[in-house]
């Protein structure tokens, strides 16, 4: 891969991270600060299923319709020309059901531009394994370059956070145009029902793998309150440069991605799914009694935990799912597992998680106590139910076996 192509490619995915990073983080802030009507919280919630939403009906967009049509960067141009639009216009409006269905019209605009901007990148290399962590990691990146700006200028509950956002949409859009040719497919064959993956379906004949996905449903409740709440959080307890803290989690999120191929053949898929899991109940024991104060090192515990419950259980997920899957049907276990997570988890979890809040408002602010002890509450139901249930059977290797046989399952 030309040097030129991989600076492209990397400030593609630079961007790309920092537009979702910029509004996505301090949505809930900017909301409580901008609206004040009652039921504030429940509109929070819902308006951060708009994503959830849209994860679930971009795989028809990109899988059936955008990519055997039209060539991927054209694509990704126009959907992020008409987002900048759209975020811009979200910092005109006054009333939470309004902003709702624009933040939902811009989230199924910008979804469908992750997979794309996977697709131009897969397109380019010639050893997608070794080259595209090297691309990917200045998404990441890009999302810590957001939360430290914003963070820096004081500006989380502002209306600036969706201009920058906005601002830096339009430029990727822009640059969407001069980016590699990635052309179209084709007109394949295909169904509404293989865009979802439907063809890994098969998998739920295992059971161990069904057990897995329905705690993966299930864990992404906790992981809404997260992504939906701990930066109005932190801003009610008044730290200072909330958002830049919380890039702490990103960081720690790269730094411990890095041990998941050393650790997932050597202590098995279950150790790494279940200290993710016991990550996630320790994460909102921190947060429920961490304060401003002598038990400040219990928030930035909180925060850093993020690298353990991302990486040892939803990227361990999709390595568990590819394992599982095998060479035929891989790409459909992903969109599936993806569906169900991002899709049907995260839109469960948000609905949940504003409604809990709405419910612990207390005479200037929140309960969060009271709060975060429900996340953990499922945290810990989730992980029991996992230990109980999961009963995945490990491979190991075996000298002298027949040549077709390498492995034998223990």
């Amino acid at each position: 891969m030309k040097l030129t192509t991989r600076i492209q490619l990397s400030t593609m995915m630079f961007l790309q991270y920092f537009i979702w990073g910029a509004w996505y983080v301090t949505m809930g802030t900017y909301m409580g600060e901008h609206f004040k009507e009652m039921g504030i919280d429940t509109s929070i919630g819902k308006a951060y299923s708009a994503l959830a939403i849209a994860t679930m009906i971009s795989p028809f967009f990109v899988g059936m319709i955008a990519d055997r049509f039209f060539a991927a960067q054209r694509i990704m141009g126009v959907l992020h020309l008409l987002g900048a639009a759209l975020l811009f216009l979200a910092t005109k409006i006054n009333d939470s059901t309004v902003f709702y269905w624009i933040i939902l019209f811009y989230s199924l605009l910008y979804m469908p531009t992750i997979s794309l901007s996977n697709s131009i990148s897969f397109y380019q290399m010639t050893d997608p394994g070794k080259q595209f962590p090297w691309i990917r990691v200045f998404g990441t990146l890009g999302w810590i370059a957001a939360g430290l700006i914003i963070g820096g200028l004081k500006i989380e509950p502002t209306i600036y956070t969706f201009i920058i956002a906005a601002g830096v949409s339009a430029a990727l859009g822009l640059l969407s145009f001069i980016l590699p040719n990635t052309p179209p497919k084709g007109r394949q064959a295909g169904s509404a029902s293989r865009a979802l993956g439907s063809e890994a379906f098969v998998l739920f004949k295992s059971k161990p793998y069904l057990i897995f996905f329905i705690a993966a449903i299930l864990v992404c409740i906790p992981l809404s309150f997260y992504y939906g709440w701990a930066n109005p959080f932190l801003n009610e307890l008044k730290i200072e440069n909330a958002a830049g803290k919380m890039t702490m989690g990103q960081f720690s999120e790269a730094l411990f991605i890095l041990a998941i191929p050393f650790l997932f053949n050597r202590i098995g898929v279950k150790k790494m799914l279940l200290m993710g899991m016991t990550a996630w109940l320790l994460r909102y024991v921190c947060f429920a009694y961490g304060n401003n104060g002598s038990a400040m090192w219990m928030l930035y515990a909180g925060i850093i935990l993020h690298g353990v419950c991302y990486d040892f259980f939803f990227v361990t997920g999709y390595m568990y799912t590819e394992k599982k899957a095998g060479e035929k049907i891989k790409n459909a276990a992903q969109g599936l597992f993806t569906f169900a997570t991002y899709g049907v988890g995260m839109f469960i979890g948000t609905l949940i998680s504003g409604k809990v809040v709405d419910n612990y408002i207390i005479p200037g602010g929140h309960n969060w106590k009271g709060i975060w002890f429900v996340p953990a509450f499922i945290a810990l139901a989730v992980l029991l139910y996992f230990i109980l249930f999961f009963k995945e059977k490990r491979q190991i290797q075996v000298a002298g076996l027949p040549e077709n046989v390498t492995a034998i399952e223990v």
